[in-house]
């Protein structure tokens, strides 16, 4: 049996819904910006419930504009946990920003117990991640920020669906970025990226940097870059946000699935589940004993799992000059050796999940 990890090719199996609407752009010639990005723009920010939303080449330039956009820059400190992607952690250095790591805790989350230990005069911002679809503590972040004067930008690429408390990931902070990479909950053809805030002078700035600086088509009010999204992209993103709900529903019912019945194996060990806090399980991640002979074994078998990620950002060759060492972390660390990702995703049958458990349990027997 097979139990894939990349779910797209059913996802797009039936092409003609974006097609039809594809023909509508393409009759109209609005090809740069336009009414079919501010739609998109409009529903993603209705759902978030955020007041501005403006959306992006990609996730990672999300994340560059919102650092730029509260203004940091060279010579500024920004605090962020150590086991995220590489483009969190990119995108504070391309702002000329120096990161400052802190480690993750036992639900691969931001360790807010260490931010106050690392805040300098340098400091300027906190940079949370929704890790894995999983939220941190974001009320204890904002306490932190506000006792401290610090803006907060929230790294909610994976969280798109989730809620805390039924708020939105990416609606606590001063500015959010999202991603809408194939493989998030809310996904296009490609790559694409949305920023949201509810600061309106923020908002204006990001309107004119990520197009150029532009006021009008003859004038420039300051340098900018273009960052904007393409139109193909945001009638996808129109399309495949009215499933999101339903998606990240059959998530966390195949994660309960998994949950119940890998929390029985004496060599898994399942992160913690907070009641208040829906996940999206953009990564379904566990940790487990022998995971490199497991992972072999499972993909041997038709399964295909994965790794997110072997080495943690403070041990990057990237990160040499910031000066970090082994067991600097020790959390971050101890899960890069043994955390494994499963397949969650919602075209996954019962049978396929039994399988995939099944296959665990005998690796184990």
């Amino acid at each position: 049996m097979k139990v894939p990890f990349n779910y797209l090719p059913f996802q797009f199996k039936d092409h003609a819904p974006y097609f039809k609407e594809w023909k509508k752009l393409i009759k109209s010639c609005e090809f740069t910006l336009g009414p079919f990005v501010k739609k998109f723009e409009k529903s993603f920010a209705n759902y978030v419930g955020s007041k501005y939303c403006y959306s992006t080449n990609n996730g990672t330039d999300a994340l560059i504009l919102s650092l730029k956009a509260i203004g940091i820059k060279n010579g500024d400190e920004v605090i962020t946990v150590c086991n995220s992607f590489y483009a969190t952690t990119g995108a504070i250095v391309a702002c000329g920003a120096k990161p400052i790591f802190v480690d993750c805790d036992e639900r691969y989350q931001i360790n807010v117990s260490q931010i106050d230990s690392v805040v300098t005069k340098k400091t300027k911002a906190i940079l949370p991640v929704h890790w894995g679809g999983a939220s941190p503590d974001m009320n204890i972040i904002m306490k932190i920020a506000k006792k401290y004067k610090l803006k907060v930008v929230e790294d909610a690429c994976m969280g798109i669906g989730g809620k805390i408390n039924n708020k939105s990931p990416g609606t606590f902070g001063d500015i959010s970025a999202y991603s809408m990479h194939p493989l998030k909950s809310l996904n296009v053809m490609g790559d694409g990226g949305i920023v949201t805030t509810n600061n309106p002078k923020i908002a204006k700035w990001i309107e004119k940097y990520r197009n150029h600086g532009m006021i009008n088509r003859d004038q420039i009010s300051i340098w900018g870059v273009n960052m904007r999204m393409q139109p193909l992209q945001s009638i996808v993103a129109e399309i495949e946000l009215k499933k999101v709900n339903k998606i990240v529903s059959k998530r966390n019912r195949n994660a309960k699935f998994l949950d119940k019945e890998l929390s029985n194996i004496n060599f898994v060990k399942v992160p913690k589940r907070i009641q208040e806090f829906k996940e999206t399980f953009a990564l379904y991640m566990a940790r487990f004993d022998k995971r490199d002979q497991l992972k072999k074994f499972l993909i041997k078998n038709g399964i295909e799992v994965k790794v997110h990620y072997p080495i943690p950002l403070h041990l990057q060759v990237a990160s040499k000059k910031l000066g970090y060492k082994i067991h600097d972390f020790p959390e971050s660390e101890s899960q890069a050796k043994d955390l494994l990702t499963l397949p969650v995703h919602q075209y996954l049958s019962k049978k396929q999940l039994k399988y995939m458990v099944d296959k665990i349990k005998l690796f184990y027997k």
